[in-house]
């Protein structure tokens, strides 16, 4: 059996983006870190991102009507930490801005408008299927890149 610990160390071995799930619930911003964020689909648009089971804040994300995925640009490493924060003010010093109920971190490298479309059970984790409505794209910006437990720019 692997334990948690090995299997952790073990997938920190592949560096991945780091992304934003965010929303305004009952007029407050509400949001989480994600290191599993993917492109699914280009027909329809869909991302997904991979939560885990017993997060309190995805049980209050997936009831919004409207969710914000922003991909954290060089520089927001502190910015991720903030949001993966399990107590306190999350959004401490984060500049974001709302559009509609969708919550987005302001100079990200990718902003994303999307709806819950569904999620498939996967283990301790559910795989949330995104569809996007909007997006705004900001070719310049260099994303932040989560390796080994450690934020890291691209070169």
């Amino acid at each position: 059996m692997i334990d948690g610990t090995t299997l952790r160390a073990a997938f920190g071995q592949f560096p991945s983006g780091v992304a934003a799930v965010c929303a305004l619930v009952g007029g407050e911003p509400v949001g989480m870190a994600a290191s599993t964020f993917t492109a699914v689909s280009l027909d329809p648009p869909l991302v997904s991102v991979c939560v885990r089971k017993a997060s309190r804040t995805w049980r209050t994300l997936r009831a919004a009507p409207e969710l914000g995925v922003s991909v954290l640009s060089a520089g927001q490493g502190g910015i991720c930490r903030s949001l993966a924060m399990p107590e306190g003010d999350r959004f401490a010093g984060v500049p974001w801005v709302a559009r509609g109920g969708a919550v987005l971190v302001e100079d990200s490298a990718l902003q994303l408008e999307c709806r819950l479309t569904g999620e498939v059970d996967a283990g301790d984790h559910v795989i949330a299927l995104l569809g996007i409505t909007a997006l705004r794209d900001f070719p310049g910006a260099e994303p932040v890149v989560f390796h080994r437990s450690t934020f890291r720019v691209l070169r």
